[in-house]
């Protein structure tokens, strides 16, 4: 394992984050374990659980991507970026700066997302919104800036404040 961890491991064209995986290989226990590996050319690997975490979005034919990934496990969880919102397409800049920055080729909302899931035959069992822009540290003046009216709207109205301020991503698990 820690030469194919050291030489760095592609999933579906994309170099699998060695970061992420060391976040993980430390919360391992007795019936919980990690596996760094392209899971879609493994031909006798099945799993639990597939995290599939911040992936969909980079994918060119994620349709494709999402019907292989369901043969491998029992359950999924996904976290999709939900970049479209009312002030992002106002603005236009973030949606060019995901594209430009991260490698983002795809922007979902909460329905786009759950609706992509659905036509690659999965069912969904529950998902919830993450608030990457509200709660994590250090961002820019402008993250900063939209912190308390998100927090508000969020408060008010959960699909609002995602659908205008933006900000969140969606969990979803997925069976």
């Amino acid at each position: 394992m820690s030469e194919k961890f050291d030489e760095g491991v592609k999933f579906y064209g994309f170099e699998i984050s060695p970061q992420a995986y060391e976040i993980c290989k430390k919360k391992t226990k007795k019936n919980l374990t990690f596996e760094f590996l392209d899971v879609l050319n493994e031909k006798n690997k099945y799993f639990d659980i597939a995290m599939i975490i911040d992936v969909i979005e980079h994918i060119e034919d994620y349709f494709n991507f999402l019907r292989k990934v369901k043969e491998k496990a029992d359950y999924k969880i996904f976290h999709i970026p939900l970049d479209l919102s009312v002030l992002n397409i106002l603005r236009a800049s973030p949606i060019l700066a995901k594209r430009n920055d991260v490698g983002h080729i795809h922007y979902f909302t909460k329905e786009t997302a759950l609706e992509a899931l659905k036509d690659s035959g999965y069912k969904i069992i529950d998902h919830f919104y993450t608030s990457g822009n509200v709660d994590l540290p250090n961002q820019s003046w402008r993250f900063n800036l939209l912190k308390i009216p998100r927090k508000i709207l969020f408060f008010i109205n959960r699909d609002l404040a995602v659908r205008i301020l933006g900000g969140y991503s969606l969990m979803v698990l997925a069976k």
